[in-house]
């Protein structure tokens, strides 16, 4: 995929979205800096999301937070702003998608609190890098996405199925892309499963929850790796008076190399 000069750095990439000029999917943008899923919630449940979090940092690897009312997020980038920042949000109220937006300024409230989350979008560069193509990114989709039958450990009210997200390789490929995540737990780590979808309770490999199919060709397997869409499943269950996410594949591009991420 052909990247515009803009979408080449962190500061192009959220620049055009703060100016309303891009609301797209952010896949394979800024090759090799983090980028991050969201959540904002009302400080009075963020506590709670903060241990489940650090309960589940596989599908949940917290890389950064704001102060309750700062959109602000400066150990992931200077002049970042979770209000305007990222391409599209998605919008829940108690436990509802309602609508998405590609500016949440008007919804902002002094008592929500941010949290970023490692993406899977962050090891791609590092897939290529080892000789590995990202079909979804070379076709221009969204990474498809699954809900499985793997719980994640429950906090408070926070719980559910874990998410994964998946890129199909051989079976040799495979074995690469687990070495090359495994050194990267700020973006979700190691595959979670490989192989027969079944096996984690995904029943139709062809109609992911998110995203859009990728095909898997023969000789090939689906590799899954857990993905920052699982609070958005837990939220269901929550059903806080307000949730705010990003919109799947829409992430947050932070000014940190992805090899430099941190767990909070």
């Amino acid at each position: 995929m052909d990247l515009p000069a803009w979408a080449a750095t962190p500061g192009g990439v959220r620049d055009q979205a703060r100016r309303g000029l891009f609301n797209g999917n952010t896949s394979g943008m800024a090759p090799g800096f983090g980028q991050g899923n969201l959540a904002i919630l009302p400080k009075s449940w963020a506590e709670d999301f903060y241990r489940f979090c650090q309960a589940n940092p596989t599908p949940c690897p917290l890389i950064g937070m704001t102060q309750p009312g700062d959109p602000a997020v400066p150990m992931l980038g200077e002049d970042i702003d979770l209000r305007t920042d990222l391409p599209r949000y998605r919008v829940w109220r108690d436990g509802v998608l309602v609508e998405e937006l590609d500016d949440i300024s008007a919804l902002w409230q002094d008592e929500f609190v941010g949290f970023v989350l490692g993406c899977s979008l962050s090891f791609e560069y590092a897939l290529e890098r080892a000789g590995l193509r990202v079909r979804h990114v070379d076709e221009g989709k969204i990474v498809p996405m699954y809900h499985t039958s793997i719980q994640t450990t429950p906090v408070g009210p926070f719980q559910g199925p874990m998410v994964v997200s998946m890129r199909p390789y051989t079976p040799e490929e495979a074995k690469i892309a687990y070495q090359v995540c495994e050194r990267l737990p700020g973006a979700h780590g190691a595959p979670v499963h490989i192989g027969d979808p079944a096996a984690i309770g995904i029943r139709d490999i062809d109609n992911p929850e998110e995203g859009e199919p990728t095909e898997i060709k023969p000789g090939e397997v689906p590799v899954f790796w857990a993905c920052g869409v699982t609070p958005q499943a837990a939220a269901l269950h929550a059903k806080p008076p307000i949730l705010i996410t990003h919109s799947p594949g829409h992430m947050l591009v932070s000014d940190i190399p992805v090899e430099q991420l941190r767990l909070m």
